[in-house]
């Protein structure tokens, strides 16, 4: 029998809102990363997609993710496409505003004030794609020195790039 989510650790405010979304039973990936991850072990999947890695680096991002300073954030998603870097901060942002937290997505080809908006105010988690990301850096929009928590998502396509 697969674990619940409140055995992996995940917090019930979390718990509730996964069942109010139907997600009541955590996937394969879920069950076998959550609890390493919510105690803070470096972690590395693999699995199909539609089988629930966002939630299963997502829920203990979230639940380990520090507060953040204005440009400070202090978790990162690295992502290799706009889409795929969408779809996390959608996944993510209902659950992070449960613990009274934020998420912005920055990738190219999008206003730079959409983006950099969120990180003056001060953005807990940054879901990001390499190039914006840098550009963000290097106009002083955000720095990695509070980051303490990093996904990098499609690491092999990544790679390859």
């Amino acid at each position: 029998m697969s674990p619940t989510f409140a055995q992996l650790g995940v917090p019930e405010s979390i718990v509730k809102a996964l069942a109010r979304r139907g997600i009541t039973e955590p996937f394969e990936i879920q069950a076998a990363t959550v609890a390493d991850a919510m105690a803070g072990r470096d972690v590395c999947g693999q699995a199909p997609s539609g089988s629930g890695k966002t939630l299963a680096f997502g829920l203990p991002l979230l639940t380990r993710c520090e507060r953040a300073d204005p440009y400070l954030p202090t978790s990162l998603v690295l992502t290799p496409t706009r889409e795929l870097a969408e779809q996390i901060s959608k996944v993510l942002t209902p659950l992070a505003h449960e613990m009274d937290l934020d998420v912005v997505a920055v990738y190219g080809g999008t206003s730079y004030s959409k983006q950099t908006r969120p990180l003056k105010r001060g953005v807990e988690v940054v879901v990001a794609c390499p190039g914006r990301l840098l550009d963000l850096m290097q106009n002083g929009a955000l720095s990695l020195e509070k980051v303490d928590i990093i996904v990098i998502d499609e690491a092999d396509r990544m790679a390859d790039m």
